[in-house]
């Protein structure tokens, strides 16, 4: 996958990206459509045939690659939308839709921008584990469930509302920390030290050892929240933390190796951002 993003022209992904998660975005315009006589189901099936079609005329591969994930994300952002202003007891679901197909899109577009020297199609983190698909699907079967069976659940307004409100916070903060890091930030803890890897202390960087972490942390229990899925919660919060714990042990390991003791200074300066996580113990 690493190498269909390498031989598209250098700069443009972003702009490719960009263009195509607003076409699928434009389901928005959907209900239009409806008015004006089709059937809501004939509608999205030929407006989901149009897109791809569209698709395959103007790009090849590699560009199709990027090109049709990027619309399928703005697609489901738009019907998250859609959903979010639905008079229904799935409109928090909706909120939760926009949420998260931004931020696996988001992730794609800052590390184009930032970082393109690292981009590739697993930039869009969407074949991020299997552990991470399982959790997804997990937290779609009870929030139904639930739904089917005690609607006024999923209607907790004030808790979805705690929920959006740290989502915004986590992904704010993770993309804060892209930015800052620069071509410092990647997905995929480095076991060696590149020749432009500097240890970054500033701006979020200032607050957290971990601030990409500490986003994706809250980010991950704030759409349990959001949701009102108090046993996805629960166990998002347990398995997410213990997920941060080990990740951030293996990530001081490897930083340690590359900056000793400027690193170890660091670290005795600023927390990890994590609770109850303070990182890898340092034997003197």
């Amino acid at each position: 996958m690493a190498g269909c993003a390498a031989r598209v022209p250098p700069g443009s992904e972003a702009r490719l990206s960009l263009a195509t998660f607003l076409l699928g975005a434009s389901v928005l315009a959907l209900p239009l459509l409806t008015r004006a006589g089709l059937q809501g189901r004939t509608g999205l099936a030929l407006y989901v045939a149009g897109l791809n079609a569209l698709l395959l005329l103007l790009y090849r591969p590699p560009r199709y690659q990027i090109a049709i994930r990027a619309c399928f994300l703005g697609f489901v952002f738009g019907c998250g939308v859609l959903l979010s202003f639905s008079q229904s007891s799935w409109n928090h679901f909706g909120w939760y839709v926009c949420s998260l197909s931004l931020f696996h899109y988001s992730e794609y577009l800052v590390t184009a921008v930032n970082n393109p020297k690292s981009l590739s199609l697993d930039s869009f983190l969407l074949n991020h584990s299997l552990e991470y698909t399982v959790a997804a699907l997990s937290s779609w079967i009870e929030f139904t469930l639930e739904n089917i069976f005690w609607p006024e659940l999923k209607q907790i307004t004030w808790l979805s509302t705690t929920g959006l409100l740290m989502v915004v916070f986590g992904e704010c903060l993770r993309k804060a920390a892209m930015f800052t890091a620069g071509s410092n930030f990647n997905h995929v803890v480095q076991s060696e030290k590149s020749d432009t890897h500097t240890l970054v202390t500033s701006g979020v960087y200032a607050w957290f050892r971990h601030p990409s972490y500490v986003g994706w942390f809250y980010w991950s229990i704030g759409t349990q929240v959001m949701l009102c899925n108090p046993i996805c919660g629960v166990v998002y919060a347990l398995t997410v933390w213990r997920f941060f714990r080990d990740r951030t042990e293996e990530e001081e390991i490897s930083l340690i190796h590359f900056f000793g003791e400027e690193y170890l200074e660091y670290k005795k300066r600023v927390p990890t951002g994590l609770p109850f996580i303070k990182g890898v113990k340092v034997e003197l």
